[in-house]
């Protein structure tokens, strides 16, 4: 039996302690022997990955110095053999498709069981690749009839999206134009568009509308 599979390294990614602690606690059960570290923004993710050699990463969407995106196309070019979880607390249904397009290896919500956890954790470390059921579906539909009644959220770009979540959190246009490095007239144009497309008027409107959709 070969022990350096058990030693897996997996680092955590998530702003709120909490989260991070339980995860953690989690991951120390199903796999006893796993090195885990931290860490609760994407910067600091960034420089664990060039850093420490891992072999997953599980990391929130939502945090402070950075996007998503840009996590993912990081650890692609820096580290592509680096496996890559999403643990949201998002509707599965409406984004996991989305992260895996931006080449995430997995999906897993955060309001799911130790059994589901094990079974992500598994199929991940052995392939790279975790799949719900409920995605699996999913992607097989929209592969068989092109997306299905897209609901307006999923009718936003990435960018849109993006800038739809800062604005919701209450971060001021010129703030937002210098965490993406977009020109304010541009964050603008996609603010307008957004609502637009949502068919809303104001921020609180688009704050009900995500929290509609994430919980």
């Amino acid at each position: 039996m070969n022990n350096k599979k058990n030693n897996e390294r997996i680092i955590v990614a998530d702003d709120h302690g909490i989260v991070r602690m339980g995860l953690i606690q989690t991951i120390k059960k199903l796999r006893p022997d796993a090195i885990i570290s931290e860490v609760e923004d994407f910067k600091s993710l960034y420089k664990a990955v060039l850093k420490e050699e891992l072999d997953l990463a599980i990391m929130d969407v939502n945090m402070p110095n950075g996007s998503i995106q840009e996590a993912i196309d990081y650890i692609k070019i820096h580290k592509p053999q680096l496996k890559i979880l999403i643990f949201s607390s998002q509707d599965e249904d409406l984004y996991a498709v989305r992260y895996l397009k931006m080449g995430a290896g997995g999906y897993l919500s955060k309001q799911s069981s130790t059994a589901v956890i094990e079974t992500a954790l598994n199929a991940i470390l052995a392939t790279g690749r975790y799949i719900s059921d409920d995605v699996k579906e999913a992607i097989f539909s929209e592969s068989l009839n092109g997306p299905t009644k897209k609901t307006t959220l999923e009718s936003l770009s990435d960018r849109e999206l993006q800038i739809a979540n800062k604005l919701a959190e209450g971060i001021p246009l010129k703030e937002l134009s210098n965490q993406l490095n977009l020109h304010s007239s541009t964050v603008s144009t996609y603010k307008n568009r957004l609502f637009e497309k949502l068919k809303i008027r104001s921020i609180p409107e688009l704050v009900e509308i995500l929290r509609l959709y994430n919980h």
